[in-house]
């Protein structure tokens, strides 16, 4: 047994740098430990005695069991008290702590360790009967709901039920009968549910607890969680036990959660909220709205001041922001956990700016506290200032999560996703009486969180501030009926589906829609991210079809385009019907004819975005779509078609018939319109090269065409199309007598492109990775079919992200990396780039950073996202210099 796994660690075993087997929980309550703070001591059963969890099967093996029961030995022995002990009970917490934090998304138990002779034991040891039996009455509650699974809301109505009858409105107003009455009557209906009585034995209740972590890292909403945070499940979760502090004692006890910066704005001083006689639970789950922790200094100064203290050390150690929770038993002050606090991302920019001003950390450590995922709240819309001053505010609750949202209401999260993905609302507000961990995809999908109960620091605040989304907590005035699906407010009452606003800036409710401004940008954003600009080493481009959105990407930081996609210039309503004769043409001549007419449309839009672009590179892709996507689908369209371009509605039809595709996304489309049809390739060089050398005239700018042929599979259909541009393109320089270069190369979307890279690079002189297609063909499903059969896949743990929206690395890296290899081989100074949707997602560009590409292009508003993401990844791993 010299070799025996340890799966268990006191905290005074731990440190900060255990968070991979300790949690993130777990390490901390270590290095405080450590640090000498007042922590109630305990042990951490690690992160690998999870994996062995599922491992056997879902059961805790003989092992781990022997190794709990021998730990809560030594806690027994570190705090004089003891397990099931009538006369000096030893009572435990049990927290689930992952080595990532997931607020609220795992559940916790305290009390642990009481039953009828026991809470007998310490009504008689502390004096106060009350605290004994509410302690008790709260474990019978959490060991239920979260270890058993049952509804929470049928003992919330027994407490209710009880209140009324007392005449009562809070939960500390009821006395110590009517806490022995809701023992019995919380037992009774665990009966009921469950055909067995409450479990009496401490260790049977440990063991259930740990299990209950444990089972909770696949619960459903911990999955939601992790997928949308990119936390892998092999990682699991540890369990911390504690020893018990009472913030339920009486008026000298409390709890509290605080942060050391206010994690809405940034700004430096202690921000957080306490409640007196409460228990850590009621502070988060927003149940009764607590006191300001500066209000802490009146009621309890030297308790006050030694928070702080602790705090700053905190914070110094750390070096950066904390979020902390406390509790006070009989005057005496414990630290429950700290954790680098979430931060909206106005925060996050500031917190990080100002510790580089305070000297505690250097530029790149900043940029890498900086979530890049985070910068999209920053980078979109507040409300309109002149339609806010004439905005009749309707009710005030707490700025919980800045932003501005407006939305029709809906009641449920389970509504609020079937309303946006059914169509039904394209904006929804979700508006409860307080979330919980359970209301996660709602409120992923809403534009903005409204609750009536809950602090700065309740689940929705937290949550809400971690995924960017507006919210306004704590809003008491507001009378929920779901039973309606209505609430009433300042008089009036709004049904499902009335549009509100809301402001989570300030916490104004607003009764009507209210219209949004894009967001500006300034102060911190701009010296932050020149340090983030210093850091990267690949370039970020967008991808723009029209002079608008290129001049909003520029604005935002893009130093080129690295897709303008032609067909999106086609649809607009004075050039359709040019395109839709060039499809309907029978012969080259009419082809040719209609597309002179479109000509003149191309090469305007080309020269309008050089102009915007300035020196800045731009990568013109050419017509990519099938060319049914340009006719018309409905029969009255179709009959209005045919009398424009003079053709029977039968003949129209035949055209549309005739290009009809089983399976349009690898049928007649990319390249394959340029081989069949070499005049459309002609003409959009023409429209290319003329805008080109316009815009070079008018303005002095070298400009460098960049010409990418769209899902090329074989080097001789590249080469084909290559010889139409090159011979257009040649004849138009020679023929305005200019001196320019101009480059032709590929899309690589196909997964024979990279495997024939090496060939392809002999005619290509630069590859750009369109991966939302080559992920489709590789994957063998379509991004939008997709949808229908994934969440099984997530289900069953077969994939654990969206393989459009973060690149999957084992298997489309791959290819990628392949053709990086194979065409730098042949052309060693290649352009490598990536256009597809990845271009955005921080994960996707830290592997287009590790296998050297070149650049990477996104859409606009998730340019500033890119330039982070690439800066972190550049601080991470830092490439040899570039050729």
């Amino acid at each position: 047994m010299l070799n025996k796994k340890k799966y268990l660690y006191l905290f005074s075993e731990g440190n900060r740098d255990m968070r991979d087997i300790l949690g993130g929980k777990g390490a901390n309550l270590a290095e405080m430990t450590n640090a000498g703070m007042p922590v109630p001591q305990g042990f951490t059963i690690s992160t690998e005695a999870c994996t062995q969890y599922y491992k056997d099967g879902r059961q805790i093996n003989h092992e781990i069991m022997a190794d709990i029961y021998e730990y809560i030995g030594k806690m027994e022995d570190i705090t004089g008290k003891k397990f099931g002990n009538v006369a000096n009970p030893l009572l435990v917490s049990v927290r689930s702590g992952a080595r990532a934090s997931m607020p609220g998304m795992m559940d916790t138990i305290l009390n642990l360790g009481l039953n009828d002779e026991v809470v007998e034991g310490l009504a008689a040891k502390t004096g106060n009967p009350r605290f004994a039996y509410d302690s008790y009455r709260r474990f019978v509650q959490m060991f239920s709901d979260v270890v058993m699974e049952l509804p929470k809301s049928e003992f919330e109505e027994i407490i209710d039920q009880m209140k009324a009858e007392k005449g009562v409105k809070m939960d500390t107003e009821l006395d110590e009968n009517d806490m022995k009455a809701l023992v019995f009557k919380f037992k009774s209906l665990y009966k009921s549910h469950m055909g067995t009585d409450f479990p009496t034995d401490p260790r049977v209740q440990l063991i259930e607890a740990v299990k209950a972590v444990f089972r909770s890292w696949d619960n459903p909403r911990a999955n939601v969680y992790r997928r949308m945070n990119e936390i892998p499940y092999e990682w699991g979760t540890a369990v911390n036990v504690q020893a018990m502090v009472f913030g339920n004692t009486g008026p000298n006890s409390g709890t509290g959660v605080a942060f050391t910066r206010n994690p809405a704005t940034g700004e430096k001083a202690l921000f957080g909220e306490y409640l007196i006689n409460a228990q850590g639970e009621d502070v988060v789950a927003g149940i009764r709205t607590p006191s300001p922790i500066a209000h802490l200094q009146e009621q309890m100064p030297e308790v006050y001041a030694q928070f702080v203290d602790i705090a700053n050390r905190l914070e110094n150690h750390y070096k950066d922001m904390q979020d902390m929770e406390f509790t006070i038993e009989d005057g005496k002050l414990y630290m429950l956990q700290t954790r680098n606090g979430k931060r909206t991302a106005a925060a996050a920019l500031k917190i990080a700016v100002d510790l580089v001003d305070e000297g505690m950390i250097d530029e790149k450590e900043a940029v890498l506290r900086v979530d890049p995922k985070q910068l999209d709240s920053l980078l979109h819309p507040q409300f309109d200032p002149e339609a806010l001053k004439n905005a009749e505010v309707i009710g005030k609750g707490l700025a919980a999560s800045p932003g501005a949202a407006c939305g029709q209401v809906v009641f449920t999260a389970e509504d609020a996703k079937n309303a946006v993905e059914s169509g039904e609302m394209k904006k929804v507000i979700l508006v409860r009486l307080e979330t919980s961990p359970e209301d996660i995809e709602g409120m992923a999908v809403a534009q903005g969180i409204l609750t009536v109960r809950g602090g700065m620091t309740s689940h929705a605040a937290v949550v809400a501030r971690g995924m960017g989304t507006c919210c306004v907590s704590g809003c008491g005035e507001i009378v929920v009926e779901y039973d309606k699906q209505q609430f009433t407010l300042g008089g009036v009452t709004y049904k499902r589906g009335d549009w509100i606003s809301l402001n989570g800036s300030t916490g104004n409710i607003y009764g009507k829609a209210l219209p949004t401004v894009d967001a500006s940008i300034s102060g911190d954003f701009g010296r932050f991210m020149s340090w983030a600009d210093a850091a990267r080493q690949l370039k970020v481009f967008t991808n723009a079809d029209n002079p608008r959105d290129a001049k909003q990407a520029v604005e935002f930081g893009a130093e080129g385009i690295g897709l303008c996609r032609t067909e999106h210039m086609f649809f607009e309503a004075d050039r359709i019907k040019a395109v839709r004769e060039m499809i309907v043409a029978e012969n080259v001549v009419d082809r040719k004819k209609a597309l002179a007419k479109i000509m003149p449309y191309q090469q305007g839009d080309f020269e309008a975005m050089y102009k915007v672009l300035g020196e800045r590179p731009m990568t013109i892709r050419y017509l990519d779509p099938p060319l049914h996507e340009f006719l018309p689908t409905k029969e009255e369209d179709i009959v209005e078609l045919a009398a424009d371009l003079g053709i029977t509605v039968e003949h129209l039809h035949n055209v549309i018939d005739s290009l009809h595709e089983f399976n349009p996304m690898m049928g007649h489309r990319g390249c394959r319109l340029a081989v069949s049809y070499p005049e459309i390739a002609e003409m959009q060089t023409t429209a290319v090269i003329n805008a080109a050398i316009n815009v070079s005239r008018e303005t002095g700018v070298k400009i460098v065409p960049h010409i990418m042929i769209p899902l090329v599979g074989e080097v001789k259909e590249l080469k084909f199309v290559k010889d139409v541009v090159v011979a257009t393109a040649d004849k138009l320089i020679k023929a305005a007598g200019v001196d320019m270069k101009y480059e032709v190369g590929t899309m690589i979307e196909i997964p024979r492109a990279a495997l024939t890279a090496d060939e392809i690079a002999k005619e290509a002189e630069f590859f750009s990775f369109g991966t939302n297609d080559l992920t489709q063909m590789t994957f063998g499903f379509s991004r939008d079919d997709a949808g229908k059969f994934l969440n099984y896949y997530y289900d069953n743990k077969i994939y654990e992200n969206d393989p459009f929206a973060h690149l999957d690395q084992n298997g489309v890296g791959k290819l990628v990396e392949m053709a990086v290899t194979l065409g730098r081989k042949t052309r060693p100074e290649l352009g490598l780039g990536i256009c597809g949707e990845h271009g955005g997602d921080p994960t996707s560009v830290e592997f287009c950073h590790k296998v050297g590409l070149d650049y990477v292009s996104c859409s606009p508003f998730r340019v500033p996202i890119a330039r982070l993401a690439a800066a972190q990844a550049a601080i991470k791993a830092p490439r040899a210099m570039e050729k």
